[in-house]
Parts: C-alpha cells; structure tokens; sequence
C-alpha cells in the first residue's frame, strides 16, 4: 500500500532538494548498495582473516537471509510498482530498475550488514558504516526509485537479519572465552 505521506515526502524531495551537484553526489552513494557488491566483498574480507571470521560468518547468515526474504519473497508477492511507474511527476534519476519497489534491496542488505559490524566489532569501524547505510537508503529516496515506506522495510528487515546473523554465530559458532567480545581487526 502506497501512503499520501510517501508520495507527498517524494514529491517535496524532488521539487525541492534536487540538483546537479546533488545528484551527482547520491549517484555515487548509491553505488555502494548496487547488487550488494561492497557489502559482499566487505564480508569476504572478514571471513579470510581469522581475528573477523566470525563476524563474516555473521555477515554472510544476514546477508543471506536478507537476499532470500527481500528478493526472494517479499518483493515478489507485495509486486509494488516503482514510484515512476504510478507518478509521472517523479522521475527516476538512476534508470529503470527491473524488480520490484518494495522493500528497499540496497537498504535492507546496507543494515543487514552494517549493523552486525556495529554489533561484533569495535564501534569505530561499525558506526561509519550505518551511517553510509543511512546515506544509501536516502539516495534511493532521492534518485526516485523508492518510496520513503520501501525504505523503512528494508531497513527494518536489515535489522531483523542481522540480529539472526549474529544471534546464530553466537551461540552455535565456536565456543570460546572470547565468545561475546569484540573482534579487533588488524
């Protein structure tokens, strides 16, 4: 179900905070959710060195689970269209995308890892990320492929897979005293 408020938020961004040097900015950031390929090289990374391979392993769970609940099921049995496809007013700064709006793909897989970080290691190299996150599902707002309700699912299916994620590798990873710590990347 699209909302008054989704279209008016949409409609106010794009008469309002559009321009040039903008676009060209939340083009760039939204490169970072494009097919979730940042977020899988990113959980690559962790899962090679040892001292962040549980945390990888808790990457790889969410982000797992994130494809198959986002891509999978949820986008093709709510089959929302796109907002440029129903609003003529709002026009898609990114291209036409050949899947379906709802939920946001690039915010849910952006949480989804994101937030693991935030929860196994070390804030400093968590929080940069959420707030990338947070970039990244504005930009799908911005460049008009999202409405602002796409956005909050995925966000919030973020959430929920990267708890999984990180609730598994807890409690059936390795069992050691450093269990519940938080890993230091070197």
């Amino acid at each position: 179900m699209i909302t008054e408020l989704d279209i008016r938020f949409l409609t106010f961004l794009h008469e309002h905070l559009r321009s040039p040097a903008a676009t060209s900015f939340w083009k760039f950031i939204t490169l970072f959710g494009d097919a979730g390929i940042f977020w899988i090289i990113l959980t690559l990374i962790l899962l090679i060195r040892k001292r962040t391979r549980r945390t990888g392993l808790a990457c790889t769970i969410s982000l797992v689970l994130d494809f198959v609940v986002v891509n999978v099921l949820i986008k093709n049995l709510v089959a929302r269209p796109r907002p440029y496809d129903l609003f003529p007013h709002i026009e898609s700064l990114a291209g036409r995308m050949s899947d379906y709006s709802y939920p946001s793909g690039h915010t849910a897989a952006a949480f989804a890892c994101s937030l693991v970080l935030v929860r196994m290691l070390p804030k400093k190299y968590g929080i940069p990320l959420v707030v990338l996150s947070a970039l990244i599902a504005f930009s799908r707002l911005y460049l008009g492929v999202h409405y602002p309700t796409d956005v909050i699912g995925g966000f919030l299916i973020g959430c929920l897979t990267s708890w999984i994620g990180c609730k598994v590798v807890r409690r059936f990873g390795k069992q050691d005293t450093q269990q519940d710590t938080k890993e230091e990347p070197v």
